[in-house]
């Protein structure tokens, strides 16, 4: 189901409150890592730290795997998994649909001092990457993805995350080594549960390969209050 979908499109330009001035962008940092942040017209800075858990958990099951990785990034959006992966030594493939994101996914990467990492930038349909990859034989240890809700193809085709997400998973163990060493899925649909995406990673990467499982919220928390901000789930495999 060929579709340009990316992991940031929404119709309206969002409307922004400076209470002093501030720079065009800016840089932040965690772990080492560095990425630009800047106020765009969809409601974004381009990062989400909530995925920061996920960061630091992909880098430790890469610098403990013992021999090289290399890591699918789909729906990739400014790249938080693509530096964290490249910095702990793997070689990523970055896939997004939308090519201002891919363009600042590279400058990050260059922020972070990794230029000189094996890291491809690929501007196109997820799906039709995954159907070439399939085709040329291609494999990967890892596969991260952070899929819209809803998206509409070039032709009038549909993807809605609660139907299409099992069948797409399931097309994406073809490009899969003998021996992965992870897949992860991060979702911000309410209309997907954690248990949902248990349910999908136990019927394929678990009847597949065996390994664990785990699922649950990912948030922010909240230093005044002592909570913790809700900001949707997440699955992981491991070997």
């Amino acid at each position: 189901m060929p579709m340009r979908t990316t992991t940031a499109a929404p119709a309206a330009e969002a409307t922004w409150e400076y209470k002093k001035d501030i720079p065009e962008r800016w840089t932040i940092s965690y772990k080492g890592l560095s990425f630009y942040i800047k106020p765009t017209g969809f409601k974004h800075t381009g990062l989400f730290p909530e995925q920061a858990v996920n960061w630091s958990w992909m880098m430790d099951k890469i610098r403990g795997a013992g021999r090289p990785i290399r890591v699918l990034n789909l729906f990739a959006y400014t790249g938080g998994a693509t530096v964290a992966c490249a910095s702990a030594g793997a070689e990523v493939c970055h896939v997004d649909a939308a090519k201002g994101m891919v363009q600042w996914a590279k400058e990050n990467v260059q922020l972070s001092g990794l230029g000189d990492r094996k890291v491809r930038f690929i501007t196109d349909d997820v799906f039709k990457f995954v159907q070439r990859e399939q085709r040329r034989g291609s494999k990967y240890d890892a596969i991260i993805m952070d899929p819209p809700s809803y998206g509409r193809g070039p032709s009038g085709e549909t993807w809605k995350l609660e139907t299409n997400l099992y069948p797409f998973v399931e097309s994406c163990m073809s490009i899969l080594t003998d021996k992965p060493l992870f897949f992860l899925i991060n979702s911000y649909t309410t209309g997907i549960s954690a248990t949902v995406l248990h349910n999908i990673l136990s019927l394929s990467m678990g009847r597949s390969f065996g390994g664990s499982i785990t699922c649950g919220e990912i948030g922010l928390p909240i230093t005044a209050s002592k909570l913790t901000l809700p900001c949707g789930i997440l699955g992981r495999w491991e070997a």
